[in-house]
């Protein structure tokens, strides 16, 4: 077994999940401003601390994404932030993306970054990196997303894929069709078949291994502005049909919460588990986390035990979700 697919093995077949904690700068600063906490490097990297950290976080989660800033901070003690979460019994992951962008003569966002990527996958492994990420996102609309922008943002996945294998790192495959709109579930599982189909042709053409490789895919929901909201028992029914299509060898898909409440985004990954796969259907949630952690924080080092708990209950909603459990364990 290759190192990739061990990896692949200890992110989403271990029955737990994986914790996106590797928003921008510019995104990080505008949640500590929108929280009361100046947005400054220290606070960034406190924030980061006060999730790595949380007592028992590895009996939930498996690796943990940072971003380039965090990857390179350390904890208080002095240990940098991979060598502590290795210690606390969890993967560093690191998103090696620098963001959607608007192309030119096309007016679709397709994600950049791809210049000396091979240069960065291999710096990055060495800072201890065992994952990276890269996210490329989707519209929907009457006449989007356009066949250019799903073969531009298919391929740029896919070529990244293969330079983190090539580096020994795990790709997490992000291929996000956005909630924004009035469209119908049925409208999303189409749209989300089509990015499917397309980011699988790609990772074939690049031969990407999916033994290591991990999907991070949207569930397929309705539109943010659709007049009615689906069931969890739909969501999971359309999404799980909308996956059949993956291949077998997959490691694993670890989903998106895609700015879905805290509490929607669990209760689907739950109704999930009733579904029979050949890969493990696990979460790698952002907001739905940290969110609540980061209310309960609000920048004051006395309130960082109550920023853990509120990351550790959503932790232990989810991983009881995995289990079909009706009442979260503690974590």
């Amino acid at each position: 077994m290759t190192v990739c697919r061990q990896l692949a093995t200890q992110l989403v077949r271990s029955g737990r999940g994986i914790l996106a904690a590797d928003e921008s700068i510019a995104t990080m600063n505008r949640r500590l401003y929108a929280a009361g906490v100046p947005a400054t490097e220290q606070n960034r990297r406190a924030y980061r601390e006060l999730l790595a950290g949380t007592p028992g976080l590895a009996e939930g989660v498996a690796g943990i994404i940072f971003c380039d800033e965090t990857l390179r901070q350390r904890f208080a003690d002095g240990r940098t932030f991979p060598e502590a979460v290795h210690q606390l019994g969890m993967l560093p992951g690191i998103k090696v993306d620098t963001g959607a962008y608007a192309c030119p003569g096309l007016g679709e966002l397709v994600t950049e970054g791809l210049d000396g990527l091979p240069a960065r996958m291999a710096e990055y492994a060495a800072l201890g990196a065992r994952f990276a990420k890269w996210r490329a996102v989707f519209v929907i609309a009457d006449d989007l997303p356009s066949g250019v922008a799903l073969w531009a943002n298919a391929q740029a996945l896919a070529r990244y894929a293969a330079a983190a294998q090539e580096a020994g790192l795990v790709p997490i495959v992000e291929p996000e069709v956005l909630t924004e709109g009035e469209h119908s579930l049925e409208r999303c599982a189409e749209i989300t078949a089509r990015v499917h189909a397309a980011v699988a042709e790609e990772l074939v053409a690049f031969r990407v291994d999916q033994a290591g490789m991990v999907l991070k895919p949207n569930m397929v929901v309705e539109g943010n502005r659709h007049p009615r909201r689906a069931t969890p028992e739909q969501v999971a029914e359309a999404t799980v049909d909308v996956l059949r299509a993956q291949p077998e060898e997959l490691a694993g898909v670890a989903f998106l919460s895609g700015g879905q409440p805290p509490e929607r985004a669990t209760a689907n990954l739950a109704a999930m588990q009733r579904h029979t796969t050949p890969w493990p259907l696990t979460f790698s949630f952002g907001r739905a986390l940290v969110d609540p952690a980061l209310a309960a924080w609000r920048g004051a080092p006395r309130r960082v035990p109550a920023g853990r708990a509120a990351l550790a209950a959503r932790v232990a909603a989810n991983w009881a979700a995995l289990r079909g459990l009706g009442e979260p364990a503690r974590v």
